[in-house]
């Protein structure tokens, strides 16, 4: 950490990242990458829910239902993957020490590549239907913006769950009498 001085704020929130009661949520590597893979795909659903609701004709109101019963659960998911990266991306940069403020410059970086990619690869995809319909498809392009919006918003977090490494082992403890013998 650096030597500036933590807020009340730094502490909660370091508490609150740092706490390892649910640590058996994002324990393994595989129950990390399954948790950002079930907040991509609420993510997906939440933003296709989005979509519907405001292209679809007349009143789709179910959708509205269906987009508040999941986000409990893509809160959930964002928590554990704020869990398991130790809150690498909500703390202050104030709060972080050398190696975490490293780790999430990298972090950032590669989110920054993956979303110009994302970005360059929507662009290509509106031109490309244009280009055969005639005319931009004005209708998707909005959500088709929102929807790179949003990925860019959270894409850092996918990647640090995605990049976040086992805690590391206790020492063993060592046996009575076991030195010595």
């Amino acid at each position: 950490m650096t030597t500036t001085r933590l807020t009340r704020y730094d502490r909660s929130m370091l508490r609150l990242m740092n706490d390892r009661r649910a640590a058996a949520w994002y324990a393994t590597a595989a129950r990390r990458r399954l948790a950002v893979a079930a907040h991509v795909t609420l993510t997906v659903a939440l933003g296709g829910l989005m979509t519907h609701f405001f292209l679809a004709e007349g009143e789709p109101l179910w959708t509205v239902a269906a987009m508040t019963m999941l986000l409990l659960p893509w809160m959930v998911a964002t928590g554990v993957i704020n869990g398991a990266t130790r809150g690498l991306l909500e703390l202050r940069e104030r709060a972080l020490d050398e190696r975490q403020s490293a780790e999430r410059s990298r972090v950032l970086a590669r989110a920054h590549r993956v979303t110009t990619l994302l970005l360059a690869a929507a662009a290509v995809t509106l031109l490309i239907a244009g280009g055969t319909a005639g005319d931009a498809p004005k209708a998707y392009a909005a959500p088709l913006l929102v929807a790179v919006l949003v990925v860019h918003r959270v894409m850092p977090l996918w990647v640090a769950g995605w990049r976040a490494q086992d805690e590391p082992a206790d020492d063993e403890v060592l046996e009575p009498g076991g030195l010595g013998r």
